[in-house]
């Protein structure tokens, strides 16, 4: 049997309502990994593979990527963008493979979450580790404090789901996340405006964190990195209570 033809599986794999969701859809999805990602899995289809073994092989990109970085010089932070950049192809991928095979599982989701966490908090482990490469190992407790906060992000946003089905209301829409408050919706968009919040994901933060290795080979030093960890850190931490009050802020919870 031949593979599908492209058209018939972007309709399947890739529907429109995913696609046009704010929240819904990473913009590097959007503007080249869902081209790549439904080419891979036309062939993938009419392999055995199964989309709980493509969302491990995700989780295993993502933890990688933050590993790569404990190689020093320039060589770990490629590595680490290229590991991240397949996490983003098996997490567009694993999916695309459930609706077309009809194998969607509570568990595939889980575990897909769980890698979205460990992926972005290692990245950052992984730059402190980097930043402390002289013994200052105070760089390593700045890497763990980012991965923490993005953590945190993580949760607060996935416990919106949590609290919803717990008191059987269905999953909240795009329009719920505008916040009631003028004033909070203002700083929003304001914050939204300059995509400053984008650095801290893995995809985006390892990015930076290789524009930082750049500049530490041009200086032979590695203060780049570590301004760019103290960067996202501070970031990361301006973003948690801003997070958690545009949640409680918006009809999300209600």
């Amino acid at each position: 049997m031949g593979a599908p033809v492209l058209e018939e599986l972007r309709e399947v794999c890739q529907p429109q309502a995913k696609m046009e969701s704010r929240n819904g859809e990473h913009w590097a999805g959007r503007l080249y990994m869902r081209r790549i990602s439904l080419r891979t899995t036309r062939h993938l289809v009419r392999t055995p593979v199964t989309p709980d073994q493509l969302t491990w092989t995700m989780v295993v990109c993502g933890v990688a990527s933050g590993a790569a970085l404990m190689i020093p010089g320039l060589t770990g932070a490629v590595l680490a963008v290229i590991l991240m950049q397949l996490f983003l192809l098996f997490d567009c991928v694993d999916g695309e493979v459930a609706r077309w095979k009809g194998q969607n599982s509570a568990a595939g989701i889980y575990v897909d979450r769980l890698g979205a966490y460990l992926a972005d908090a290692a990245l950052m482990a992984g730059a402190g580790y980097r930043a402390a490469e002289s013994g200052a190992g105070g760089w390593l407790s700045v890497g763990i404090a980012t991965a923490l906060g993005v953590v945190l992000l993580k949760a607060s946003t996935d416990l919106v789901d949590v609290a919803r089905a717990r008191r059987g209301l269905t999953v909240a829409d795009d329009e719920s996340t505008r916040p009631r408050s003028q004033g909070v919706a203002t700083v929003r968009r304001i914050a939204a405006a300059f995509k400053i919040h984008r650095v801290t994901n893995g995809i985006e933060a390892s990015l930076v964190l290789l524009v930082a290795a750049v500049a530490d080979t041009v200086t032979g030093g590695i203060d780049p990195t570590r301004w760019a960890l103290g960067a996202l850190a501070v970031i990361t931490w301006v973003m948690v209570p801003a997070h958690l009050l545009s949640i409680l802020s918006s009809s999300r919870l209600r």
